[in-house]
Protein backbone atom coordinates (compact mmCIF):
# COMPACT_ATOMS: atom_id res chain seq x y z
CA UNK A 1 0.00 0.00 0.00
CA UNK A 2 0.82 3.34 -0.58
CA UNK A 3 2.73 5.55 2.17
CA UNK A 4 3.87 1.68 4.63
CA UNK A 5 7.52 1.95 4.98
CA UNK A 6 9.20 -0.98 3.70
CA UNK A 7 12.19 -2.37 5.21
CA UNK A 8 13.23 -4.86 2.77
CA UNK A 9 11.91 -8.55 1.45
CA UNK A 10 9.77 -10.60 4.30
CA UNK A 11 12.78 -12.89 6.13
CA UNK A 12 12.68 -16.74 5.82
CA UNK A 13 11.85 -18.73 8.97
CA UNK A 14 15.19 -20.81 7.93
CA UNK A 15 18.13 -20.28 10.60
CA UNK A 16 21.08 -18.28 8.03
CA UNK A 17 25.08 -19.67 7.80
CA UNK A 18 26.98 -18.03 10.48
CA UNK A 19 29.41 -15.14 9.37
CA UNK A 20 33.29 -16.37 8.81
CA UNK A 21 35.92 -13.81 9.92
CA UNK A 22 36.44 -11.68 7.44
CA UNK A 23 33.95 -10.93 5.67
CA UNK A 24 30.33 -9.00 5.30
CA UNK A 25 26.98 -11.05 4.85
CA UNK A 26 24.70 -9.84 2.79
CA UNK A 27 22.21 -9.34 5.77
CA UNK A 28 24.94 -7.39 7.57
CA UNK A 29 25.44 -5.09 4.28
CA UNK A 30 21.55 -4.73 4.56
CA UNK A 31 21.32 -3.98 7.67
CA UNK A 32 24.30 -1.17 7.29
CA UNK A 33 22.60 0.49 4.46
CA UNK A 34 18.98 0.73 6.30
CA UNK A 35 20.81 2.46 8.49
CA UNK A 36 22.13 4.89 6.65
CA UNK A 37 18.93 5.05 4.05
CA UNK A 38 15.46 3.94 3.16
CA UNK A 39 13.04 2.70 1.31
CA UNK A 40 9.67 3.56 1.44
CA UNK A 41 6.46 2.88 -1.21
CA UNK A 42 4.63 5.36 -2.64
CA UNK A 43 2.26 3.75 -5.16
CA UNK A 44 2.19 0.15 -6.82
CA UNK A 45 5.27 -0.18 -8.28
CA UNK A 46 6.71 3.25 -6.89
CA UNK A 47 9.36 3.80 -4.36
CA UNK A 48 11.25 6.50 -2.60
CA UNK A 49 14.72 5.61 -2.03
CA UNK A 50 16.53 7.98 0.95
CA UNK A 51 20.24 8.19 2.00
CA UNK A 52 21.74 9.99 4.52
CA UNK A 53 24.41 12.15 2.79
CA UNK A 54 26.04 14.27 6.30
CA UNK A 55 26.04 17.37 8.94
CA UNK A 56 25.53 20.28 6.73
CA UNK A 57 27.86 22.27 8.28
CA UNK A 58 26.04 25.43 7.32
CA UNK A 59 22.90 24.80 8.87
CA UNK A 60 23.79 21.95 11.65
CA UNK A 61 21.16 19.89 9.95
CA UNK A 62 21.37 16.60 8.98
CA UNK A 63 21.29 16.17 4.78
CA UNK A 64 19.21 13.61 2.89
CA UNK A 65 19.33 12.67 -0.88
CA UNK A 66 15.99 10.93 -2.37
CA UNK A 67 15.35 9.00 -5.33
CA UNK A 68 11.46 8.17 -7.11
CA UNK A 69 12.78 4.31 -8.49
CA UNK A 70 9.80 2.59 -10.68
CA UNK A 71 9.76 -0.77 -11.07
CA UNK A 72 9.90 -3.61 -8.07
CA UNK A 73 11.70 -3.60 -4.73
CA UNK A 74 14.79 -5.02 -5.97
CA UNK A 75 15.24 -2.18 -8.26
CA UNK A 76 14.84 -0.09 -5.15
CA UNK A 77 16.88 -1.59 -3.59
CA UNK A 78 19.69 -1.36 -6.59
CA UNK A 79 19.13 2.33 -6.09
CA UNK A 80 20.12 2.70 -2.46
CA UNK A 81 23.34 0.55 -3.07
CA UNK A 82 24.12 3.11 -6.03
CA UNK A 83 23.18 6.16 -4.00
CA UNK A 84 25.49 4.40 -0.66
CA UNK A 85 28.46 4.14 -2.93
CA UNK A 86 27.82 7.68 -4.65
CA UNK A 87 27.94 9.62 -0.86
CA UNK A 88 31.07 7.23 -0.25
CA UNK A 89 32.84 8.28 -2.55
CA UNK A 90 32.01 11.95 -2.56
CA UNK A 91 29.51 12.05 -5.44
CA UNK A 92 26.90 13.40 -3.60
CA UNK A 93 27.43 15.83 -0.67
CA UNK A 94 25.23 17.86 1.33
CA UNK A 95 23.55 19.91 -0.28
CA UNK A 96 24.94 23.50 -0.54
CA UNK A 97 22.20 25.46 0.93
CA UNK A 98 21.73 29.63 0.29
CA UNK A 99 24.55 31.94 0.67
CA UNK A 100 22.43 33.20 3.18
CA UNK A 101 22.77 29.97 5.54
CA UNK A 102 26.33 30.59 4.80
CA UNK A 103 27.12 34.14 5.46
CA UNK A 104 25.32 33.12 9.42
CA UNK A 105 27.19 29.91 9.88
CA UNK A 106 30.24 31.98 8.87
CA UNK A 107 29.44 34.86 10.78
CA UNK A 108 29.09 32.47 13.91
CA UNK A 109 32.33 30.75 13.06
CA UNK A 110 34.08 33.97 13.32
CA UNK A 111 32.28 36.09 15.63
CA UNK A 112 34.13 35.31 19.43
CA UNK A 113 37.69 36.46 16.97
CA UNK A 114 36.26 39.72 16.48
CA UNK A 115 36.43 43.20 18.20
CA UNK A 116 32.81 44.51 19.60
CA UNK A 117 33.31 47.67 16.60
CA UNK A 118 33.92 45.37 14.11
CA UNK A 119 30.97 42.63 15.30
CA UNK A 120 28.52 45.20 14.53
CA UNK A 121 30.18 46.48 11.93
CA UNK A 122 29.76 42.80 10.07
CA UNK A 123 26.34 42.66 11.61
CA UNK A 124 25.24 45.96 9.85
CA UNK A 125 26.69 45.09 6.59
CA UNK A 126 24.99 41.45 6.26
CA UNK A 127 21.90 42.77 7.36
CA UNK A 128 21.70 45.96 5.00
CA UNK A 129 23.23 44.31 1.94
CA UNK A 130 23.81 40.53 1.55
CA UNK A 131 21.13 38.94 3.37
CA UNK A 132 18.03 41.02 1.65
CA UNK A 133 19.93 40.69 -1.59
CA UNK A 134 21.58 36.92 -1.61
CA UNK A 135 19.65 35.31 1.34
CA UNK A 136 17.35 32.99 -0.37
CA UNK A 137 19.84 32.41 -3.34
CA UNK A 138 21.18 29.07 -3.97
CA UNK A 139 24.87 28.74 -3.62
CA UNK A 140 25.04 26.89 -6.99
CA UNK A 141 22.95 29.84 -8.50
CA UNK A 142 24.94 32.47 -7.20
CA UNK A 143 27.49 33.68 -10.49
CA UNK A 144 30.23 36.61 -11.16
CA UNK A 145 27.96 38.47 -13.26
CA UNK A 146 25.17 38.69 -10.68
CA UNK A 147 27.89 40.18 -7.96
CA UNK A 148 29.30 42.60 -10.67
CA UNK A 149 25.85 43.77 -11.28
CA UNK A 150 24.94 43.99 -7.86
CA UNK A 151 28.25 45.92 -6.69
CA UNK A 152 27.63 48.24 -9.57
CA UNK A 153 23.90 49.26 -7.73
CA UNK A 154 25.30 49.52 -4.70
CA UNK A 155 27.94 52.26 -5.74
CA UNK A 156 24.72 53.94 -7.47
CA UNK A 157 22.05 53.51 -4.45
CA UNK A 158 23.16 51.27 -2.06
CA UNK A 159 23.87 54.04 1.05
CA UNK A 160 21.38 55.59 3.07
CA UNK A 161 17.82 56.48 1.57
CA UNK A 162 19.50 54.99 -1.84
CA UNK A 163 22.03 57.37 -1.80
CA UNK A 164 25.53 55.68 -3.89
CA UNK A 165 27.65 53.41 -1.11
CA UNK A 166 31.33 54.90 -1.41
CA UNK A 167 34.04 52.44 -3.25
CA UNK A 168 35.51 51.12 0.40
CA UNK A 169 32.19 50.34 1.80
CA UNK A 170 31.06 47.98 -1.26
CA UNK A 171 34.92 46.77 -0.90
CA UNK A 172 34.14 46.37 2.86
CA UNK A 173 30.70 44.16 1.56
CA UNK A 174 32.54 42.16 -1.01
CA UNK A 175 35.31 41.02 1.50
CA UNK A 176 32.35 39.46 3.94
CA UNK A 177 31.00 37.89 1.01
CA UNK A 178 33.98 36.85 -0.36
CA UNK A 179 34.95 35.48 3.51
CA UNK A 180 31.89 33.45 3.90
CA UNK A 181 32.29 31.88 -0.15
CA UNK A 182 35.70 30.81 0.57
CA UNK A 183 34.27 28.96 3.67
CA UNK A 184 32.20 27.21 1.60
CA UNK A 185 34.56 25.77 -0.43
CA UNK A 186 36.69 24.30 2.82
CA UNK A 187 33.28 23.07 3.92
CA UNK A 188 33.02 21.47 0.21
CA UNK A 189 29.65 23.15 0.33
CA UNK A 190 30.32 24.85 -3.49
CA UNK A 191 33.50 23.76 -5.91
CA UNK A 192 34.52 27.33 -6.18
CA UNK A 193 34.50 30.82 -4.78
CA UNK A 194 31.99 33.15 -7.40
CA UNK A 195 33.76 36.32 -5.72
CA UNK A 196 37.45 35.34 -7.11
CA UNK A 197 36.57 36.35 -10.09
CA UNK A 198 34.30 39.57 -9.16
CA UNK A 199 35.45 42.62 -9.88
CA UNK A 200 34.47 44.92 -6.63
CA UNK A 201 35.46 48.80 -7.20
CA UNK A 202 39.18 49.63 -6.97
CA UNK A 203 39.73 51.67 -3.76
CA UNK A 204 42.48 54.02 -3.81
CA UNK A 205 43.78 54.91 0.08
CA UNK A 206 42.57 58.44 1.39
CA UNK A 207 46.08 60.87 1.48
CA UNK A 208 45.43 62.90 5.03
CA UNK A 209 45.02 66.44 4.69
CA UNK A 210 45.53 68.51 7.63
CA UNK A 211 44.25 71.93 7.96
CA UNK A 212 44.92 73.01 11.54
CA UNK A 213 48.14 74.65 12.73
CA UNK A 214 50.11 74.20 15.68
CA UNK A 215 48.52 76.78 17.45
CA UNK A 216 45.09 75.30 16.84
CA UNK A 217 46.13 72.41 18.94
CA UNK A 218 47.99 74.62 21.43
CA UNK A 219 44.58 75.92 21.79
CA UNK A 220 43.11 72.87 22.35
CA UNK A 221 45.28 71.39 25.57
CA UNK A 222 44.20 75.06 26.92
CA UNK A 223 40.85 74.97 26.67
CA UNK A 224 41.33 70.79 27.88
CA UNK A 225 42.42 71.91 30.79
CA UNK A 226 39.15 73.36 32.20
CA UNK A 227 37.50 70.37 31.59
CA UNK A 228 39.85 67.76 33.91
CA UNK A 229 43.54 67.78 34.45
CA UNK A 230 43.75 64.47 32.72
CA UNK A 231 42.26 65.66 29.46
CA UNK A 232 45.03 67.87 28.33
CA UNK A 233 47.74 65.36 28.82
CA UNK A 234 45.99 62.73 27.11
CA UNK A 235 45.71 65.20 24.29
CA UNK A 236 49.49 66.17 24.42
CA UNK A 237 50.43 62.41 24.83
CA UNK A 238 48.51 61.55 21.60
CA UNK A 239 50.65 64.72 19.44
CA UNK A 240 53.80 63.46 21.28
CA UNK A 241 53.60 59.52 20.34
CA UNK A 242 51.05 59.40 17.65
CA UNK A 243 49.41 56.58 19.68
CA UNK A 244 45.96 55.45 18.79
CA UNK A 245 43.11 56.29 21.07
CA UNK A 246 42.00 53.18 22.41
CA UNK A 247 45.97 52.32 22.90
CA UNK A 248 46.05 55.31 25.56
CA UNK A 249 42.90 54.70 27.40
CA UNK A 250 44.48 51.20 27.59
CA UNK A 251 48.03 52.85 29.29
CA UNK A 252 48.90 51.97 32.63
CA UNK A 253 51.61 53.24 35.09
CA UNK A 254 53.59 50.20 34.76
CA UNK A 255 53.58 51.32 30.83
CA UNK A 256 54.99 54.56 31.42
CA UNK A 257 58.82 55.30 32.23
CA UNK A 258 59.27 58.40 32.98
CA UNK A 259 63.30 58.11 33.57
CA UNK A 260 64.28 57.19 30.20
CA UNK A 261 60.90 59.38 28.15
CA UNK A 262 59.09 56.53 26.85
CA UNK A 263 55.67 54.62 26.89
CA UNK A 264 55.19 50.68 26.40
CA UNK A 265 52.40 50.15 24.28
CA UNK A 266 50.98 46.73 24.35
CA UNK A 267 47.09 46.97 24.66
CA UNK A 268 44.23 48.74 23.69
CA UNK A 269 40.34 49.15 24.35
CA UNK A 270 37.57 48.94 22.41
CA UNK A 271 34.34 49.89 22.76
CA UNK A 272 30.68 48.54 22.00
CA UNK A 273 27.28 49.78 22.31
CA UNK A 274 27.50 48.06 26.00
CA UNK A 275 31.25 46.80 27.01
CA UNK A 276 34.41 48.13 26.43
CA UNK A 277 37.17 45.27 26.22
CA UNK A 278 41.02 45.14 26.10
CA UNK A 279 42.94 43.35 23.68
CA UNK A 280 46.15 43.54 22.14
CA UNK A 281 46.83 46.49 19.55
CA UNK A 282 45.74 46.49 15.96
CA UNK A 283 49.08 44.83 14.73
CA UNK A 284 49.06 42.17 17.68
CA UNK A 285 52.37 44.15 18.51
CA UNK A 286 54.28 45.59 21.15
CA UNK A 287 56.26 48.85 20.63
CA UNK A 288 58.29 51.47 23.06
CA UNK A 289 57.53 55.12 21.96
CA UNK A 290 59.46 58.09 23.08
CA UNK A 291 58.24 60.92 24.34
CA UNK A 292 59.85 64.72 24.71
CA UNK A 293 60.99 66.17 27.52
CA UNK A 294 58.24 68.42 28.17
CA UNK A 295 55.99 65.67 27.54
CA UNK A 296 57.86 63.65 30.44
CA UNK A 297 57.49 66.92 32.51
CA UNK A 298 54.08 67.15 31.91
CA UNK A 299 53.35 63.29 32.65
CA UNK A 300 55.30 63.86 35.89
CA UNK A 301 53.09 66.84 37.26
CA UNK A 302 50.20 64.60 36.25
CA UNK A 303 51.28 61.57 38.41
CA UNK A 304 51.95 63.80 41.35
CA UNK A 305 48.71 64.99 41.48
CA UNK A 306 47.13 61.16 41.07
CA UNK A 307 49.14 60.17 43.69
CA UNK A 308 48.55 63.15 46.23
CA UNK A 309 44.64 62.61 45.16
CA UNK A 310 45.23 58.66 46.14
CA UNK A 311 47.12 59.61 49.60
CA UNK A 312 44.11 62.24 50.63
CA UNK A 313 41.84 59.13 50.05
CA UNK A 314 44.22 57.22 52.28
CA UNK A 315 45.09 54.65 49.55
CA UNK A 316 48.09 54.00 47.38
CA UNK A 317 48.41 54.59 42.94
CA UNK A 318 49.04 51.01 41.99
CA UNK A 319 51.49 50.16 39.14
CA UNK A 320 48.11 48.75 37.10
CA UNK A 321 45.92 51.61 37.71
CA UNK A 322 45.30 53.09 34.27
CA UNK A 323 46.57 56.27 33.41
CA UNK A 324 43.44 57.88 32.32
CA UNK A 325 40.19 57.36 34.63
CA UNK A 326 37.67 59.03 36.64
CA UNK A 327 38.49 56.77 39.72
CA UNK A 328 41.03 57.90 42.39
CA UNK A 329 42.96 54.42 41.95
CA UNK A 330 42.79 54.09 38.19
CA UNK A 331 41.68 50.76 38.19
CA UNK A 332 38.64 51.79 35.17
CA UNK A 333 39.69 53.52 32.73
CA UNK A 334 38.38 55.82 30.13
CA UNK A 335 35.80 54.85 27.56
CA UNK A 336 37.22 55.69 24.19
CA UNK A 337 33.91 57.25 23.05
CA UNK A 338 34.02 59.23 26.13
CA UNK A 339 37.81 61.06 24.93
CA UNK A 340 36.11 61.63 21.50
CA UNK A 341 33.01 63.20 23.00
CA UNK A 342 35.52 65.73 25.40
CA UNK A 343 37.74 66.55 22.37
CA UNK A 344 34.63 67.33 19.92
CA UNK A 345 33.00 69.57 22.25
CA UNK A 346 36.36 71.31 22.72
CA UNK A 347 36.78 71.61 18.84
CA UNK A 348 33.30 73.03 18.47
CA UNK A 349 33.75 75.85 20.80
CA UNK A 350 37.08 77.00 19.36
CA UNK A 351 35.20 76.51 16.20
CA UNK A 352 37.79 73.61 14.84
CA UNK A 353 34.66 71.79 13.45
CA UNK A 354 36.49 69.98 10.91
CA UNK A 355 39.15 68.87 13.38
CA UNK A 356 38.99 64.96 14.63
CA UNK A 357 40.71 63.46 17.53
CA UNK A 358 42.68 60.56 15.26
CA UNK A 359 43.80 63.97 13.60
CA UNK A 360 45.90 64.36 16.51
CA UNK A 361 47.74 60.88 15.38
CA UNK A 362 48.11 62.30 11.56
CA UNK A 363 49.13 65.32 12.67
CA UNK A 364 52.00 63.34 14.92
CA UNK A 365 53.06 61.67 11.65
CA UNK A 366 53.32 64.55 9.54
CA UNK A 367 55.04 66.90 11.69
CA UNK A 368 57.72 64.10 12.26
CA UNK A 369 58.09 64.02 8.14
CA UNK A 370 58.11 67.24 7.17
CA UNK A 371 61.20 67.28 9.94
CA UNK A 372 62.82 64.69 7.71
CA UNK A 373 62.15 61.96 10.07
CA UNK A 374 63.00 58.58 7.71
CA UNK A 375 59.48 56.49 7.37
CA UNK A 376 60.55 53.38 9.42
CA UNK A 377 61.18 55.69 12.29
CA UNK A 378 57.59 57.14 11.72
CA UNK A 379 56.49 53.79 10.72
CA UNK A 380 57.04 51.96 13.95
CA UNK A 381 55.75 55.05 16.12
CA UNK A 382 52.71 54.58 14.64
CA UNK A 383 52.59 51.20 15.02
CA UNK A 384 52.17 50.30 11.38
CA UNK A 385 52.42 46.66 10.49
CA UNK A 386 54.33 47.69 7.13
CA UNK A 387 56.44 50.50 6.20
CA UNK A 388 54.16 50.95 3.22
CA UNK A 389 51.02 51.66 5.02
CA UNK A 390 52.59 54.97 6.35
CA UNK A 391 53.81 55.44 2.43
CA UNK A 392 50.59 54.99 1.31
CA UNK A 393 48.93 57.16 3.85
CA UNK A 394 51.52 60.28 3.78
CA UNK A 395 52.45 59.93 0.33
CA UNK A 396 51.88 63.47 0.10
CA UNK A 397 54.72 64.23 3.09
CA UNK A 398 57.23 62.73 0.76
CA UNK A 399 57.04 65.23 -1.76
CA UNK A 400 58.38 67.62 0.87
CA UNK A 401 61.01 65.24 1.55
CA UNK A 402 62.10 64.67 -2.46
CA UNK A 403 62.16 68.72 -2.35
CA UNK A 404 65.02 68.71 0.48
CA UNK A 405 66.48 66.23 -0.92
CA UNK A 406 66.83 67.65 -4.61
CA UNK A 407 68.04 71.28 -2.73
CA UNK A 408 70.12 69.15 -0.38
CA UNK A 409 71.94 67.76 -3.94
CA UNK A 410 72.07 70.82 -5.78
CA UNK A 411 73.92 72.53 -2.93
CA UNK A 412 76.55 69.96 -3.00
CA UNK A 413 76.38 70.01 -6.73
CA UNK A 414 77.38 73.81 -6.74
CA UNK A 415 80.19 73.23 -4.61
CA UNK A 416 82.15 70.80 -7.05
CA UNK A 417 85.29 72.50 -9.05
CA UNK A 418 86.06 71.34 -12.19
CA UNK A 419 89.29 72.67 -12.21
CA UNK A 420 90.25 70.89 -8.84
CA UNK A 421 88.13 67.96 -9.34
CA UNK A 422 87.57 68.39 -5.50
CA UNK A 423 84.31 69.47 -3.86
CA UNK A 424 83.50 72.65 -1.43
CA UNK A 425 81.37 71.69 0.95
CA UNK A 426 78.34 74.09 1.36
CA UNK A 427 75.90 74.87 2.92
CA UNK A 428 72.32 73.13 2.47
CA UNK A 429 69.78 76.31 1.22
CA UNK A 430 66.81 73.81 2.08
CA UNK A 431 64.14 74.65 4.56
CA UNK A 432 62.75 72.66 7.39
CA UNK A 433 58.76 72.93 8.18
CA UNK A 434 58.71 74.21 12.06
Amino acid sequence: MAGNRVSGPARSAAPRAPVSSGRVSRSTGRARARHRGSIRQRGEESFEVRVFVGMNPATAKRDYVSRTVRGSHRDAEVELTKLLRQVDEGAIAPRAGTVGELVESWYRLREPDLSPPVVLNYRAIIDRHILPRWGNISLRRLRVADLDQWYATLRISGGARGQALSANSVRRVHAILHAALQQGVRWGLTTSNPADAASPPTIRRQQVTLTAKANDFARIIAKAAEVNRALPVFIRLALATGARRGELCALRWRDVDLGRGMIRISRTLVQSRDAVVEKDTKTHQIRNVSFDRTTGEVLAEYRDQVERACAEAEGELPDEAFVFSHEIDGQVPWRPNYVTLAFCRIRDDLGLTELRLHDLRHASASLMLANGIDVKTVSGRLGHAQTSTTLDVYAHMMDQADERAAESLGAALDGYSTSTGTWEVRESTAKVVQ
